[in-house]
């Protein structure tokens, strides 16, 4: 899959990235969709916003010049632009319920984990969910979340649902409950980005659904 523009104009680019691809140039040398985005609009002023995990897919959000990346920075640290995601995890989650942890990151690993408050370091990391689904495979359940996410910590929605034994469906670091085939690819995605434009003041509202397994399990993505 190539990344995919879903809306563009002198100030701002809305993209979907690929599952898989870095969001930044990293250590692996692979593409990345900021470089992507750089060589093809011919700029290297295309500037990051936000973050995606490399294995996650979905909508994130891109400045065109320099100007325009320090307002929408501005707007991400003031809460600004509503983030929501998408994901199957593993185990019946229930109907609705808000999470908050204090998160510690583990620069050696890579990996975080849930920590008490008063931790050196510890970051709060708050979300809230909707279960949309509930399919019984087996002898175990699969939930559809929508996700809104308060804050942006390193593998917050990750860590937080594996914490509660609600594992994300493809989880290679987080998810010890599932065999995994090789290949599989996480069950997150990051559906949508909602803001007020930083020029025009119009009410952005940019998504794109989940394709694949095991999204295409399920069909209540409202």
């Amino acid at each position: 899959m190539q990344p995919m523009i879903l809306y563009e104009d002198s100030f701002l680019l809305c993209v979907i990235k690929p599952s898989g691809m870095p969001a930044q140039p990293d250590k692996t040398g692979d593409m990345d969709i900021l470089t992507f985005l750089q060589q093809k609009e011919k700029s290297n002023a295309i500037g990051l916003i936000h973050r995606l995990d490399r294995p996650v897919g979905g909508v994130m959000l891109f400045a065109k010049t320099k100007e325009a990346e320090g307002i929408l920075s501005q707007m991400v640290q003031k809460k600004q632009i509503k983030k929501e995601y998408f994901a199957v995890v593993c185990g019946k989650a229930n109907e609705k319920e808000k999470l908050e942890d204090y998160l510690l990151k583990n620069g050696r690993t890579n990996l975080s984990s849930v920590v008490d408050k008063n931790t050196k370091g510890a970051k709060k990391a708050v979300l809230s969910y909707d279960r949309k689904e509930v399919l019984e495979e087996g002898d175990c359940f699969l939930s559809l979340l929508k996700i809104e996410l308060e804050t942006g910590r390193h593998h917050q929605i990750r860590v937080q649902l594996s914490q509660r034994g609600l594992p994300i469906w493809g989880d290679q670091k987080y998810n010890t409950i599932q065999k995994m085939k090789k290949g599989t690819k996480i069950a997150l995605w990051s559906y949508s980005l909602t803001f007020l434009h930083p020029k025009t003041g119009e009410i952005l509202f940019i998504k794109a659904i989940p394709e694949g397994e095991p999204f295409s399990k399920f069909t209540n993505f409202m």
